[in-house]
């Protein structure tokens, strides 16, 4: 979930060392693409591996003088570069908070250097495992590496070592590893987001986290038009390599133990020192850190008892007599048997079924293993399940493919790193500025406050968007046609929160529909002017990516029959899919937006998403209303953990109290006696 790259290069390379400056300003700045969060790299030349890291973008970072004086310094002396090594990252953050600059990548443990793409889902389960590992960090990436150490220390090959350190381990690791006692470097990975290319001349070696990105960086010429951007690579899942720094030798070998691999030598004393650079420059770059709020959960006051109030209030509205809608929701309209008008329309969605999906995809297929078709993956259960389906049931050779606005929470990061290294997937990732998203969803939550309004709250989910046209990008850079979409059951509309703009008939492919949606936002601007702050673009560019860019994809489960019980029985059997730990329900729990929007419609409607759902399931013979009222008891509780959390990540943790009580205070649509 992060980029890793670097260049290697040996005695016959007559790069210099601006051309390798160069070199690796541009390969942050395209691996930056998978985040913006941190950045850091390890140069070494014979000397002591040298370390510097920051928690600001690459971008920054690259532009900065001390970026410049690190190559030069490791490099420098003379026309050509000296040999020698420099390896990357571009980090989004998952275990470790980046303020803690230990943290960040690269990591550095047991005279080991290493950056890695992906999370360990089982690390906190490891150290417990094994007591006598030394912990100095929160980063998952160290487990690994003293595992590495440990299986060293106990007599095993190195090549054995790496083997037993990724046996133990779950969830995702694309790696890059210097030793500080060995003239190698270790690239290895369990679900295959690693690709390498060769100079036509032998004197270099270049990888990164994606094909696109070496053959754009091959295209580019830094090295003298010396790379084929046809000649990248894969590392294939399960697969690893040792790059012999000396000679530039590439030894490869598979993680499962199957084929043998000569020997390295056995653990020695430390040869090389391990200097990290990054205390020394902390000051110049103390204005252009990534400003993180922290995560941490802040005590409520006497205010959060009004969460509990209006419970009685919800639970005495009258509701459909077949679905579970109740009187509250937008335009619904009771016959005399009290069925409302909604359940009146046929579905909107009939499944194909299985075959039919089998042969939609079959043209895609591509015999030689290659990838054939992305799947959008948001670390929700139908998302994951659905690459579950594509890769185990249908036998295609899929790619994840998620964007993370900033909203991606870390349940859904582990889930979707549990599945891919389990799966041998790649996993893309496209990282937002997600500072600056979150910053966006701050000044308009704060406007929103100023004014409530229902129809007005799906603008704090704008950002993510722009998951649909990252998805046409990926197609363009990876060259696969088939994009797959986990939806299309019917069963996930939400139509009330266009009914809330007054749009009685939502139909998003119609033309007056966007204008007088338009229309809608534009008039709450003129009331609130709050609204007009530097969220504006990004939000008309949301519009285009939703409402106006063709999507060319298919919809899952507009073929297959959506099961629930199947679904979760797949994942929690097969993938130990994690869940929250605020709620028993499993819809909406990777998304960080929800559990506060959900407040919102349920305190100031008496109904949510969990309605609507629920209610149509009913329609389809999928649940019974009794079940179905069950259900949503539990349901449409307020997740408190999780709305802390959401206002504490977008900067509004201390005003939790002012946020609740503003809430509380709107306008009902139902009749309250407090």
């Amino acid at each position: 979930m992060c980029g890793i790259f670097g260049i290697a290069f040996g005695q016959r390379s007559r790069i210099t060392v601006q051309a390798l400056e160069d070199a690796a300003k541009d390969l942050f700045r395209l691996s930056e693409a998978r985040g913006k969060e941190s950045a850091g790299l390890a140069v070494r030349n014979g000397g002591p591996i040298q370390v510097f890291k920051q928690p600001i973008p690459a971008s920054t970072m690259v532009r900065s003088r001390v970026f410049k004086q690190i190559v030069q310094d490791a490099f420098g002396g003379g026309g050509s570069a000296k040999p020698g090594v420099l390896i990357g990252h571009s980090r989004l953050v998952t275990n470790g908070f980046q303020e803690h600059n230990d943290n960040n990548q690269p990591v550095l443990a047991d005279g080991l250097v290493a950056i890695h793409n992906g999370i360990i889902t089982n690390d906190e389960q490891l150290w417990r495992r094994f007591p006598d590992l030394h912990r100095e960090y929160e980063v998952d990436t160290e487990v690994l590496l003293r595992l590495l150490r440990m299986y060293q220390r106990q007599g095993k090959p190195l090549t054995e070592a790496v083997r037993g350190a990724f046996a133990d381990i779950q969830g995702c690791a694309s790696v890059a590893v210097l030793f500080n006692d060995l003239d190698r470097l270790l690239l290895a990975t369990n679900n295959g987001s690693l690709y390498a290319m060769r100079s036509s001349d032998g004197g270099a070696f270049v990888f990164a986290s994606e094909r696109y990105i070496l053959r754009t960086f091959a295209a580019r010429r830094e090295l003298g038009g010396v790379l084929d951007p046809e000649s990248v690579a894969r590392i294939e899942p399960g697969n690893a390599c040792w790059v012999h720094l000396n000679d530039l030798r590439v030894e490869a070998f598979d993680l499962a133990g199957s084929r043998p691999v000569s020997d390295g030598p056995p653990l020695q004393a430390v040869a090389r020192e391990i200097v990290d650079l990054s205390a020394r420059y902390d000051s110049a770059f103390a204005r252009q850190r990534v400003k993180a709020y922290s995560p941490v959960l802040r005590a409520a006051g006497d205010d959060i008892d009004l969460l509990h109030k209006y419970g009685r209030y919800v639970r005495a509205l009258k509701r459909c007599t077949n679905c579970v809608l109740p009187e509250t929701y937008p335009f619904i309209r009771f016959d005399a048997d009290g069925v409302c008008n909604y359940c009146k329309v046929p579905p909107s969605v009939t499944p194909k079924g299985p075959e039919a999906l089998a042969k939609a995809v079959e043209p895609f297929r591509k015999r030689s293993g290659e990838p054939d078709c992305l799947v959008a993956v948001s670390g929700g259960r139908d998302s994951t399940y659905g690459l579950h389906y594509m890769k185990k049931v249908l036998g295609m050779n899929p790619i994840a493919y998620t964007y993370d606005w900033g909203m991606v929470t870390d349940l859904a990061r582990r889930n979707i790193s549990r599945i891919c290294g389990k799966l041998g997937v790649e996993h893309l990732l496209v990282s937002a500025d997600i500072n600056q998203k979150r910053a966006n969803i701050r000044k308009n939550i704060s406007a929103w406050l100023k004014r409530p309004d229902l129809g007005v709250i799906p603008l704090f989910m704008a950002g993510d968007k722009h998951f649909y046209y990252y998805a046409r990008q990926l197609q363009k850079q990876t060259g696969i046609d088939l994009v797959i979409w986990c939806s299309g059951s019917g069963l996930e509309g939400a139509d009330f929160k266009w009914y809330f703009c007054g749009l009685d008939t939502p139909n998003s492919s119609a033309l007056s529909y966007k204008v007088r949606l338009l229309k809608y936002y534009a008039w709450q601007c003129l009331l609130n002017p709050a609204y007009v702050n530097s969220s504006v673009l990004d939000t008309l560019f949301a519009f285009y990516s939703y409402y106006v860019m063709p999507k060319d994809v298919v919809y899952l489960f507009s073929y297959l029959p959506w099961i629930e019980e199947e679904i979760l029985s797949v994942l929690q059997g097969q993938y130990d899919w994690e869940l929250a730990s605020d709620t028993q329900q499993t819809w909406r729990i990777g998304d960080g937006t929800a559990s506060f929007y959900n407040y919102i419609y349920h305190t100031a409607a008496g109904f949510t998403e969990n309605d609507t759902f629920r209610s149509e399931q009913i329609r389809r013979g999928m649940l019974t209303r009794e079940k179905a009222l069950t259900l949503l008891e539990q349901e449409n509780q307020p997740r408190y953990e999780s709305i802390k959390w959401y206002l504490s990540i977008i900067g509004l943790g201390d005003d939790f109290n002012r946020v609740i009580t503003t809430i509380n205070a709107m306008p009902k649509a139902y009749p309250v006696d407090l």
